[in-house]
């Protein structure tokens, strides 16, 4: 079976850490996904970048709208995800706005915090 592992944290102890502790959490957390890859577990990860990069996509009646922000219904529940490649915000949203749940639910779109090794 195949799981997703939402890495949920407090934005603001990420922005206390110095650039050293940063740095340090950055090459654990590479080592930790080299480590999952060499055992077979390893699917893919990728790091989000901030929640204030993300908007929140929904159609209803034809009828688009796009709020600032990750902002969910509470009874909504994270059902899946699609990782897409797109030329700017704009082209994502258009994008995320052809996706059949958009009409049920909501789409965050957020964009991929690239972690390069150092």
């Amino acid at each position: 079976m195949k799981y997703l592992c939402q890495v949920w944290f407090d934005g603001a102890v990420l922005d206390a850490m110095t650039k050293e502790e940063k740095a340090e959490l950055d090459a654990n957390s590479l080592n930790y996904d080299k480590d999952l890859a060499e055992s077979g577990h390893m699917i893919v990860a990728q790091a989000l970048q901030p929640p204030t990069s993300a908007v929140t996509v929904r159609v209803r009646s034809g009828e688009s709208s796009v709020t600032d922000g990750p902002f969910t219904e509470t009874k909504e529940a994270l059902g899946g995800f699609i990782l897409i490649e797109a030329k700017d915000l704009n082209d994502a949203i258009r994008i995320a706005t052809g996706i059949p749940l958009a009409k049920f639910g909501a789409i965050e779109v957020r964009p991929i915090h690239e972690l390069r090794p150092q």
